[in-house]
């Protein structure tokens, strides 16, 4: 009987602490209804937008290195390749060439420096949208002689084995409009030797790429071998136009040549890619 009323007055006490746990007043919920907590916080939310990317730039004008000299165009949109020429008639001489490039990577390792539209624009820096051969034939009106590309085989052996690009010595230039301001410098200045702290120290000259004939065809048009992508390259290829008479392999270039961002024009912008070629020594 004891025990009883023990067990008894303990199940009171603690229905009474439950009883006073609960709010003073209570609302009962309809049938298939969820309780709200009373005390809620609704949160705040804002709308944060991505700020815009920079609006590419446009073209500046062909730079004349005189106002005596003109300008002619060397592709049949007038446009795309123009020609300084100083003098007249059989005195006229190319002084330097100017492609029409578009800015195509900013950001990131490098194999080539400029490549043609819808082939390598994921490492190159700028693009045009041409055939390859043109350029080709306009360095040499600037005076260029088309040497060879790199080679990797030894064809007397047919032994793996590096031979470096010949030709002639090409100075390459990039000529752009940068936060409104107008910029002309060496082409390497984009290049960034990330082990080296410091533009690429390399320059190019005029290997030629390849004119390759269809098997299936001889009487059809050689296939211009840097219409594959390979027009200005850094890494070594065998189809190259331009090539840095140095060894420097596609692993080389991806783990020590990246974009200079800093100096580059935002994407899509329109810049002059010039080419001169320096008089030989003799």
């Amino acid at each position: 009987m004891k025990l009883t009323i023990l067990g008894s007055a303990a199940a009171i006490a603690f229905t009474a602490m439950l009883v006073g746990s609960r709010p003073e007043t209570t609302t009962a919920a309809p049938p298939g209804s969820v309780l709200v907590p009373e005390t809620t916080t609704a949160l705040s939310t804002k709308t944060v937008h991505a700020p815009e990317p920079p609006k590419p730039e446009d073209l500046p004008e062909f730079p004349l290195l005189s106002p005596k000299n003109k300008s002619v165009p060397l592709t049949p949109d007038k446009k795309s390749i123009i020609a300084e020429v100083a003098g007249e008639g059989k005195d006229s001489k190319v002084i330097r060439v100017g492609i029409m490039c578009e800015v195509c990577l900013r950001e990131g390792p490098l194999e080539q420096f400029l490549c043609k539209k819808g082939t390598k624009e994921h490492e190159a820096i700028v693009r045009v949208d041409l055939d390859a051969e043109l350029i080709h034939l306009a360095i040499t009106a600037a005076g260029g002689k088309p040497g060879t590309p790199t080679g990797f085989i030894d064809p007397k052996t047919e032994q793996a084995k590096y031979t470096p690009a010949t030709g002639s010595k090409v100075n390459v230039l990039v000529h752009y409009k940068k936060d409104g301001k107008l910029h002309t410098h060496a082409a390497q200045e984009w290049i960034w030797d990330s082990k080296k702290k410091a533009p690429i120290a390399h320059g190019w000259v005029f290997a030629g790429s390849v004119f390759i004939k269809d098997p299936g065809d001889p009487n059809a048009k050689p296939y211009y071998g840097a219409n594959s992508g390979d027009i200005f390259s850094i890494s070594n290829f065998p189809y190259s136009t331009l090539e840095m008479p140095v060894q420097i392999s596609k692993d080389d270039a991806q783990l020590t040549y990246e974009a200079k961002t800093d100096r580059i024009p935002p994407l899509t912008s329109k810049v002059w890619v010039l080419i001169d070629v320096p008089a030989e020594k003799k």
